[in-house]
């Protein structure tokens, strides 16, 4: 078994949601230096891909995404987050990390508008179809012609609006929005927590294979 501590994790989280109903993740964005932050709620479906979201929800707990920025905007059609390496300032390799390790694909839901999926690498770098560690994407609009390649973990039931207008931010030519739009923070269930957790900073790492962009498939606009 490669990797057990996720899959123990998958098998909790699959019997918490049982008995206490589906889970949500919320994040909270702010645009450059605005004051006010704009929030989105999604809906997790571990039952559909209980691998991804328990990664998923693990990341957010060790505050991962936090700082992060959003990297990869196509205006009313997608918005793109989770690489590390977009907390600094070099903006030629933003698009290529991620937390060091793959997720195994969990491909069943389908692209609708507000769907969350993980980015990946082309099919002819990951005929697998791996899923990013961290990277992910929301669809503004329906995308059938994604459905049966990416795993799809959840769907935005909040914040529709705040999405597709940060998808109109001004972008320069790799679509990534200038000014900044950074996650200020995030956290599992309905309530933010009362504290910030002490946590060791994660390590990153931008992508093992000639460090491929996640951005995929190649947008045409």
């Amino acid at each position: 078994m490669k990797n057990p501590p996720l899959l123990l994790l998958a098998l909790l989280g699959f019997c918490l949601r049982n008995a206490c109903g589906q889970e949500t993740a919320t994040f909270e964005f702010r645009v450059d230096h605005e004051k006010a932050l704009r929030r989105i709620v999604i809906a997790l479906d571990a039952n559909a891909a209980p691998q991804t979201v328990a990664n998923f929800e693990k990341l957010i707990h060790n505050k991962f995404y936090k700082g992060l920025t959003v990297h990869r905007v196509i205006p009313h059609m997608l918005v793109q987050m989770g690489d590390p390496l977009s907390r600094y300032t070099d903006r030629a390799r933003v698009g290529t990390g991620g937390p060091g390790y793959t997720l195994p694909p969990e491909i069943h839901l389908k692209h609708t508008a507000g769907a969350v999926a993980m980015a990946r690498l082309s099919d002819a770098l990951n005929p697998a179809r791996r899923s990013s560690g961290s990277q992910f994407y929301i669809c503004l609009a329906p995308m059938p012609n994604l459905d049966g390649q990416y795993t799809v973990f959840g769907h935005v039931t909040e914040g529709k609006d705040v999405l597709d207008a940060l998808s109109t931010q001004p972008a320069d030519t790799n679509n990534n929005p200038s000014p900044s739009i950074v996650i200020d923070s995030a956290w599992v269930g309905a309530t933010p927590p009362h504290h910030e957790m002490n946590v060791l900073p994660w390590k990153w790492s931008w992508n093992w294979v000639s460090n491929a962009s996640l951005n995929w498939p190649p947008w045409k606009h």
